[in-house]
């Protein structure tokens, strides 16, 4: 028997399901932050094994959008909920099961058709056992109260790797029979070029203060190999821009002399020649797109 289906994590941002999707994954296809909202489109991570393969999609977490950024994402949430085999609902075991979580759970039980559930407690390396055995309880509880169904409750620690391997097989249990959707060796079906934003976008995160990161966005406005080196010396050159809403934004992201932005490109460079296997040379530049977040122009062309 072969198994193969479409699984989604979803959770309140900042509930580690980037950070699980890479575990599973057993690499780096999602950006993983402190930062709440990270996540900002459905990036597929892709498990084959002998017996089966699971399309891991991983969402921007639920959350109360002030913005029109924040209602695509809530939308793309929803569709996605409808394309899945089973849904793993990641529930932090350091944060109290709260108001937030469960109307998380009530707008998929809602759903005409509902896929498979499955509870995670993730970031179980987090709490002691007692406190871990306090939240699973409540976990527990969430089934009389909004009338849905878990088929496993599954503490788990991306970070340490606990359990990890136990969610993958619970998540295969629920998938159908069927043929592989993706060849062997694939881990993500995400364009080169996004995958390379997102991780200039991830070094871009990890530098900048509490306000600044919902406002910043990459793209990548030219790449290729620089003609005219050997074979054995191949050199990438990627060209892209941080995007910001306002003129303060920009300095800030610029730094005096330009230290912060080429603490950016020193890590995102890394970052970007472990990914593809090349050196790299990282032109990054800022620019300004005003209010992007809100305008719909601005966010079409961005690609949301």
């Amino acid at each position: 028997m072969h198994r193969s289906g479409f699984a989604c994590f979803v959770g309140r941002p900042n509930a580690g399901k980037s950070t699980l999707t890479n575990a599973i994954v057993g690499q780096k296809v999602a950006i993983a932050s402190s930062r709440p909202q990270t996540t900002r489109h459905a990036v597929r991570g892709i498990v084959t094994r002998p017996d089966a393969q699971l399309v891991i999609i991983d969402t921007p977490g639920l959350h109360r959008p002030r913005t029109l950024l924040g209602e695509r994402l809530n939308d793309l949430v929803h569709a996605t909920w409808s394309e899945v085999d089973v849904i793993g609902v990641c529930l932090p075991a350091d944060q109290r099961v709260g108001p937030g979580d469960e109307y998380l759970v009530g707008e998929i039980a809602k759903l005409p058709k509902r896929p498979t559930l499955v509870a995670l407690a993730t970031k179980s390396d987090l709490v002691k056992p007692q406190r871990m055995a306090e939240h699973l309880l409540r976990i527990a509880t969430l089934e009389e109260k909004l009338g849905v169904r878990w088929a496993e409750i599954v503490p788990v620690s991306a970070v340490t790797d606990d359990q990890v391997d136990l969610v993958t097989d619970v998540l295969i249990a629920q998938l159908p029979e069927g043929p592989a959707f993706y060849p062997d060796g694939e881990v993500t079906d995400e364009p080169t070029e996004t995958l390379v934003a997102e991780l200039i976008r991830e070094a871009a995160l990890e530098k900048m203060h509490e306000e600044l990161p919902h406002s910043i966005t990459v793209t990548v406005d030219e790449m290729g190999l620089r003609e005219g080196r050997p074979d054995n010396k191949p050199l990438l050159d990627v060209y892209a821009s941080l995007v910001v809403e306002r003129d303060s934004q920009k300095g800030i992201v610029i730094g005096h002399k330009g230290s912060v932005l080429r603490e950016i490109g020193t890590a995102a460079r890394a970052q970007l020649t472990a990914l593809l296997g090349t050196p790299v040379h990282l032109d990054l530049k800022v620019k300004v797109l005003k209010d992007w977040q809100r305008n719909a122009k601005h966010l079409n062309r961005l690609g949301f």
